[in-house]
């Protein structure tokens, strides 16, 4: 691999680590991100279901969290073994590549070390949806134990801080669910490595600014603030 791989690829750990540490995590903008926001909804959620005895609707949510967690989850599998795939089948791409004219084909060996840092990206993601699945699980747990909506005047204090429990269990598995979206997203990037490292780094950059578009400025988070007429 040439410098300009390798900076292509300093390129695209720097806007992945920036844009993490700006829209997870406590705010560190004047303007708010939109997994921001929704932490801040889901706290008003749990304490809102505290007033009412019969919790089907939060079970309900909670299975669609989890659901959609297990789909991304499998989703991450899937993707592995098609890179898995793709190198046993380096003889075919190689004869293809080669013959490419908008292609900056390195050679099989850059190729492979490609489809192994997808494959490594894949993997994170697989691991980031397991850990949040298993997070919304305990969640799951820790709602089932609040108390009953005529037990909470009698005990506020312990209710707030049974809630308060469940607020930051279901926000790390948020968490961790948005980190395993976003690498799934900066993969669709990465794939532009395969064509050459300056479109690495246009892919990239397109992938960010459009993450970052759907965080800070979309009709969905001007929709959650309260500033809207």
């Amino acid at each position: 691999m040439t410098i300009v791989d390798v900076i292509a690829l300093a390129f695209f750990a720097v806007l992945w680590v920036g844009y993490s540490w700006l829209t997870s995590g406590e705010p560190v903008l004047p303007r708010k991100s939109l997994n921001q926001v929704m932490a801040e909804r889901r706290r008003l959620w749990i304490y809102n279901s505290l007033k009412r005895d019969l919790k089907m609707i939060d079970t309900q949510i909670m299975a669609g969290l989890q659901n959609g967690t297990a789909f991304f989850a499998s989703t991450s599998i899937f993707a592995i073994g098609g890179c898995f795939a793709l190198l046993g089948a380096t003889d075919k791409v190689d004869a293809v590549l080669g013959d490419l004219a908008f292609v900056n084909y390195s050679g099989r060996a850059a190729f492979e070390a490609k489809v192994v840092g997808l494959t490594a990206l894949f993997g994170y993601s697989f691991f980031k949806f397991g850990w949040s699945y298993r997070l919304f699980n305990y969640c799951t747990i820790l709602f089932g134990a609040l108390p009953m909506a005529s037990d909470t005047t009698a005990s506020r204090v312990e209710t707030e801080k049974a809630a308060e429990n469940v607020i930051r269990m279901n926000v790390i598995a948020a968490r961790h669910f948005n980190a395993g979206l976003r690498t799934i997203f900066l993969s669709i990037g990465y794939l532009g490595w395969f064509i050459g490292p300056y479109m690495f780094m246009a892919s990239t950059l397109f992938v960010i600014v459009v993450l970052t578009r759907r965080q800070f400025f979309s009709e969905a988070r001007h929709a959650l603030m309260d500033d809207k007429p």
